[in-house]
C-alpha cells in the first residue's frame, strides 16, 4: 500500500468511525424478534473450541447464507470483532446475497440492531463502531493491505478458478487483528484443490448438511420438482447431498480442465452454431433429452460454449427453442444429427410456426451422421479442453456433469453429443477426424477438405453475449 492509499484509507476509517458514534445506541423493542440461537439447528451454531475456519458444505437450500449472516451479526452484537470482510464471488453476489438477500445480513440483522449499508464505500457500519467491508475474489487485490478479525467467505466453490488461491491467500494474510480472528466459509462443495485443502488443515471445523435437512423451510415444489430430478444423481450427490465428488476414472474431461480455463465474456466471434442431439423418443419421466448446445468460434481459433437449453421436450418444443436461439445468437448453422430421425429432424426445424410465421424455413440447417464410435468423436474435442481451446462462459452443471461422468463404451448423453457435433462444425482438424472413411482411418491432412456448405458469416459481436444462460440449477 503506497503512502497515498494509507492516507486516503485512514482518513475514511475516521470518517466511518465518526458516522459509526453518530448513530443511534442499539436499543432493543418488543417486536417479536426471534433470536437466531433459538431458531438454529445445532449445526448451524458456532463450534466450540480453537478454530480458525469454520467450513460449512451443504446442499442447496441447507441454510448455509443464513448461518454465515447471523455468525457476523452476533460477533459485532458481542463486540468480538470490529473489521469484518465479506468476500463472495463477485461485488454483486455479495451485495445481492450476503448483504441484501432474504437471508443475508440485512435480512437476519434484529430490527434494534441493523447496520447501516453505504455501497459506495463498500461498507456495513453498526451503531457500537463496527464495520464490514465487502470483497470480491474477481479483484483479489483489494484485500491487500485491510486488516481484519472476522470473514465471512460465501461460495469459495464457485471462485473463477485463476483467481481462487490469490483472493484466499489476500484474505488470510489480512486476517490478523485480535487474539483468535477467525473465517466462516460457506458454500456448495466442489472438487476443487483449495477446499479439500481447507478439510484437511488442522484447525479447520467441518460441518457438513444436507438439503434434506432444510426441508420444513422450503417450498414442497422445490421437493417435488427439482429433487425427485436430481436425488440419485451425481449432480444431486454434489449439490444436495453436499459430497466433494472425485473425478470419474477414465473420463475424457475433468472439471479441474473445464474450471481452468472458464472465461465470462465472448471475443470477436467469426462463427457460431447450434448442436443439437435431437431426441425422437416419447415425453415421460424416461425420456431422453434433446441435447441443445451454443458455441462460438472466436478470431483466436477458440471455441466459446455460451449456451445450454437442452431440454426433455416434444420436437416442436425443442425445435422452437432452437430456431429461437439460431436467431437470438445470429448464429450461422444449426448442426443436428441425423441418426436418430433423419429428414423428420430438418423437417421438424423448418414447420416450426410461432405467431402463424413459420420461423424456421430460412435457416440454416445442416445434418450430420455419426460415421464413428462415440469415444473417436469425443476424444479430439477432450483433446481441446486440455490444451486450452475451449471455453465454457459461465457454469453449466448438468452438461459438465455429463462430461466428466461419461466414460467411453456408455451411451453418450445428449448435451454431450449436441457440443462435440458443435465443436466439429467450428474446428476444420475435428471434421477431418470426425468424418473419415469407413473402417476409422483417417484422411490425409494434406487432402482438402471437403465442403460443408457453411454459410455466408453473420459476424456476431465481440461481447454481445457476456450474460449467458448460466446460473445453477438451483
Amino acid at each position: 500500500m503506497s503512502k497515498e492509499e494509507l492516507v486516503q484509507f485512514l482518513t475514511e476509517l475516521d470518517n466511518l468511525e465518526a458516522l459509526a458514534g453518530s448513530l443511534e445506541p442499539p436499543k432493543k423493542e418488543d417486536t417479536g424478534w426471534v433470536e437466531w440461537e433459538v431458531q438454529a439447528r445445532p449445526n448451524q451454531l458456532p463450534p466450540q473450541g480453537n478454530w480458525r475456519y469454520w467450513l460449512i458444505l451443504s446442499g442447496r437450500g441447507w441454510g448455509k447464507t443464513k448461518t454465515g449472516a447471523n455468525w457476523v451479526i452476533s460477533q459485532v452484537r458481542s463486540g468480538k470483532c470490529k473489521r469484518i470482510a465479506l468476500v463472495g464471488a463477485t461485488a454483486a453476489d455479495v451485495r445481492d446475497v450476503m448483504i441484501e438477500g432474504e437471508s443475508g445480513i440485512m435480512a437476519s440483522s434484529p430490527p434494534w440492531f441493523k447496520p447501516r449499508y453505504i455501497p459506495s464505500l463498500r461498507r456495513l457500519v453498526w451503531a457500537n463502531g463496527a464495520i464490514a467491508t465487502t470483497y470480491s475474489a474477481e479483484e483479489p487485490e483489494r484485500l491487500r493491505g485491510p486488516q481484519h478479525d472476522g470473514a465471512w467467505v460465501d461460495e469459495l466453490g464457485a471462485w473463477r478458478h485463476m483467481r481462487m488461491q490469490n483472493t484466499w491467500d489476500m484474505m488470510q494474510l489480512g486476517l490478523r487483528l485480535g487474539d483468535n480472528p477467525q473465517c466462516v466459509i460457506t458454500t456448495t462443495p466442489k472438487p476443487n484443490a483449495l477446499i479439500r485443502e481447507l478439510t484437511k488443515m488442522p484447525h479447520t471445523y467441518l460441518t457438513k448438511g444436507s438439503t434434506y435437512d432444510n426441508r420444513a423451510n422450503l417450498a414442497e415444489g422445490f421437493f417435488t420438482d427439482i429433487i425427485k430430478k436430481y436425488e440419485g444423481t451425481r449432480l444431486g450427490r454434489q449439490e444436495l447431498d453436499a459430497e466433494i465428488l472425485d473425478d470419474t476414472p477414465g473420463a475424457l474431461w475433468t472439471i479441474d480442465t473445464i474450471d481452468k480455463y472458464r472465461v465470462e465474456a465472448v471475443p470477436q466471434l467469426v462463427k457460431l452454431v447450434i448442436g443439437i442431439d435431437p431426441s425422437i423418443t416419447a415425453i415421460d419421466d424416461s425420456s431422453n433429452e434433446t441435447g441443445i448446445i451454443t458455441a462460438g468460434l472466436g478470431a483466436n481459433q477458440h471455441i466459446y460454449i455460451m449456451n445450454d437449453a437442452s431440454m426433455v421436450a416434444t420436437p416442436y418444443k425443442w425445435g422452437l427453442t432452437a430456431i429461437q436461439l439460431y436467431h437470438e445468437y445470429m448464429a450461422n448453422a444449426i448442426i443436428a444429427e441425423s441418426n436418430q430421425g433423419g429428414l423428420m429432424v430438418e423437417h421438424t426445424l423448418r414447420t416450426v410456426e410461432l405467431d402463424g410465421k413459420k420461423i424456421g424455413k430460412d435457416v440454416v440447417i445442416k445434418l450430420v451422421k455419426a460415421t464413428q464410435g462415440k469415444r473417436s468423436r469425443a476424444e479430439p474435442v477432450s483433446s481441446m479442453y486440455e490444451q486450452g481451446r475451449v471455453h465454457h462462459i459461465g457454469y453449466y452443471p448438468e452438461l459438465e456433469s455429463q462430461m466428466t461422468t461419461w466414460l467411453p463404451g456408455e451411451d453418450s448423453p445428449d448435451r454431450m453429443d449436441a457440443l462435440v457435433w458443435a465443436c466439429a462444425e467450428l474446428n476444420p482438424n475435428l471434421y477431418r477426424v470426425f468424418h473419415a472413411a469407413a473402417g476409422g482411418t483417417r484422411p490425409n491432412p494434406n487432402v482438402p477438405l471437403p465442403a460443408t456448405n457453411t454459410p455466408p458469416l453473420r459476424m456476431p459481436q465481440a461481447g454481445r453475449i457476456t450474460k449467458p444462460n448460466n446460473k445453477r440449477i438451483f
